[in-house]
């Protein structure tokens, strides 16, 4: 592990250009060596978009194995390249709603593409707070906290630790950076549509936004044409969320990542098994 953080560091001295280009070579690669991630895109495209044919969505997945690799390698950026260097990548649309962050509870979705590093990067123009998954190696765990921690102050949660420190955090002005678009499985989730296809959904966002008042702002970040950085879109503050009907709140944030993702279908996470949790009677749609 210590030598892959090596090459990652040695990595991040490469123009962008070349080191993109280096992350797709490497993502068609992986396409092609890794046959059940790519047997899981590939259903969950079937699923999730059937009116594409077959070549258009091999061109989708081979897209995303791309994209994935791009994202892993880019990271050494996030985790070395100057402030100056790294914030000169990102275009920011239309600008950080600080002003918004600042004036009260703040939940900061941000959906499953493969750029959502980037995202917590321009989001951090205040300490702000985070879910953190421990990874069992060390060097590379101390890696994982360094690059969330060398932009400023952050506060970070591990899922065992409950909906508590959360809400302690929201009520202490720190926006919450959330990820809520995984199947973690029917515990604190509902289903409801996701393309479609009933998907086990996380309630939690809703949940939270009632519990503290919490305004809810939506990033997505995509990157640039031609290797040029990347484009971190933050939304409007949702309005009426979440209203009177957790379902129906949670339906509203799938929506919006499926508008999300017919606007850049390469870049979601279409190697998670997004539908393993199937609803009572079901059969499984992953072999």
């Amino acid at each position: 592990m210590k030598f892959l953080i090596a090459l990652l560091w040695l990595l991040h001295w490469l123009p962008l250009p070349i080191l993109g280009r280096i992350g797709s070579a490497v993502g068609t690669l992986m396409y092609y060596a890794i046959p059940k991630r790519r047997k899981i895109a590939f259903t969950n495209l079937r699923l999730c978009m059937p009116e594409l044919s077959e070549a258009q969505r091999k061109d989708i997945v081979m897209r995303h194995f791309q994209g994935y690799s791009r994202s892993i390698l880019e990271r050494s950026l996030i985790w070395w390249a100057s402030f100056e260097r790294i914030h000169g990548l990102i275009e920011v649309v239309p600008a950080v709603p600080k002003a918004q962050m600042e004036s009260g509870p703040t939940i900061l979705f941000c959906p499953h593409f493969v750029c959502l590093d980037v995202g917590g990067v321009a989001a951090r123009v205040m300490p702000l707070a985070t879910i953190y998954s421990p990874q069992k190696n060390k060097a590379f765990d101390d890696l994982l906290r360094y690059g969330r921690e060398r932009y400023g102050p952050v506060r970070l949660f591990t899922r065992e630790e409950g909906v508590k420190p959360i809400l302690r955090a929201l009520r202490d002005g720190l926006p919450y950076y959330m990820l809520p678009d995984m199947d973690f499985g029917e515990k604190d989730a509902t289903f409801v549509p996701f393309f479609g296809i009933q998907a086990a959904t996380l309630t939690a966002m809703a949940r939270l936004a009632g519990a503290t008042g919490a305004k809810v702002i939506p990033i997505i970040a995509t990157f640039l044409p031609n290797y040029k950085g990347y484009r971190v879109e933050f939304f409007p503050a949702w309005e009426n969320y979440p209203g009177d009907d957790i379902v129906a709140a949670t339906r509203r944030m799938n929506a919006f990542i499926e508008d999300r993702v017919r606007e850049h279908p390469a870049e979601y996470f279409w190697t998670h098994k997004r539908f393993k949790t199937r609803p009572p009677g079901e059969p499984p749609l992953y072999d």
